[in-house]
């Protein structure tokens, strides 16, 4: 079966987390602070706190940024549920703003629009599939309306934006990363929150490990609030070093993937392909392809099990997460609210992209693609 995205793992890999295993230390050891400075290093910033997984590091960051009921945080429908659970796990209140009709991220006029009758507290924008958002206009009005701008780069690591990979902190406070196998490079579970301030990041470091403080030296440790288990081993720490040696060559190789799928596609009018700024680097994570399923005369469902058939597994990116109906019963939500969003669900999939993809599988793709549409 040939699923959407996959990991690559080679022998160095294997090597670096063997020599891990047979040191001293598989967790809370020297490898988590190596890696926090490699990542400083490839994306920028002053201070990076890495945990187990990319939801933990938008958990964290709420926390550390005290949330709480009477707050209101903004955030994109097409994303993982992720970015709003995380909101409403730090007792705060979410605020879904439609996207673009190209990039699919944030548009920041609605969110100005949303910006004029209430006022938001932080914004947390996603750079979909790998595409960066319009960072210079959400930067703008976060000055303007005085809220703290943090990019989920979960899917755009490796990016970039105005010919700068480190874009991400220069244009927001905070930002999250998530390592999971299917990113641009994996850790097999992980993630990191990456920052310009000194005591968000000490705030974070405290909570993901208990919220404990030691005596220097001794056994006594106390607790002054209650905190987390969210931290990433030495195991994860040594995979994900070895892995970001590689993450300019895998996103080569994902827009080599995209360039022969927009090639084989682009005269095929039953097809919306992936838009790239002229000022941006899209790091394709994702290739969601809009299917006009109206002009096909088959529905979703039926692609996926024509496709599953055929040994391919597509997938979508994503239901709209305010069409949930824990969001739609808690949050008064109502269907047609967000339409860019919802039209975008109706006719997205996601093809497979990956590095190590050969290139018979991506003709048997495209095959399959102008069959069964």
């Amino acid at each position: 079966m040939i699923n959407y995205g996959r990991h690559l793992i080679d022998k160095n890999d294997i090597r670096e987390v063997v020599k891990v295993l047979k040191s001293n230390f598989l967790t809370t050891g020297p490898k988590i602070k190596e890696f926090e400075n490699n990542i400083l290093k490839k994306f920028g910033g002053k201070h990076c706190s890495v945990v187990n997984n990319g939801t933990s590091a938008l958990h964290l960051l709420g926390a550390a940024l005290n949330w709480g009921k009477k707050d209101f945080i903004a955030t994109t429908p097409i994303t993982f549920l992720a970015d709003a659970n995380c909101i409403v796990n730090n007792n705060a209140n979410p605020e879904f703003i439609d996207i673009d009709k190209k990039t699919y991220t944030m548009d920041p006029n609605k969110l100005e629009e949303r910006l004029k009758k209430k006022k938001i507290k932080a914004v947390i924008a996603v750079d979909f599939a790998g595409h960066p958002c319009d960072w210079k206009s959400l930067n703008y009005l976060s000055k303007k309306y005085e809220f703290t701008l943090i990019n989920d780069a979960c899917h755009s690591i490796g990016a970039e934006y105005f010919s700068s990979k480190k874009y991400a902190i220069n244009y927001a406070d905070y930002v999250t990363h998530s390592y999971h196998p299917v990113k641009a490079f994996t850790t097999g579970e992980g993630g990191c929150v990456i920052s310009k301030n000194k005591k968000i990041s000490q705030k974070i470091e405290l909570l993901r490990n208990h919220s404990i403080k030691k005596e220097r030296h001794e056994w006594k440790y106390k607790i002054f609030e209650t905190g987390m288990n969210y931290r990433i081993s030495d195991i994860h720490c040594a995979l994900g070093i070895s892995q970001l040696k590689k993450v300019d060559k895998f996103i080569k190789e994902r827009r080599k993937i995209a360039d022969f799928y927009i090639k084989k596609l682009k005269d095929n009018d039953n097809f919306i392909l992936p838009y790239e700024n002229k000022n941006c680097k899209h790091a394709f994570h994702l290739f969601p392809l809009l299917i006009k399923f109206n002009k096909i005369l088959l529905n979703k469902k039926q692609v996926f099990k024509k496709f599953l058939r055929k040994g391919i597994k597509l997938q979508v990116h994503y239901i709209p997460v305010h069409l949930q109906p824990y969001y739609r019963k808690n949050f008064s939500i109502n269907r047609g609210e967000l339409k860019i969003s919802e039209d975008f669900y109706k006719k997205e999939i996601s093809i497979p992209i990956f590095p190590g993809l050969k290139k018979d599988i991506l003709s048997r793709v495209i095959k399959e693609l102008k069959i069964i549409c």
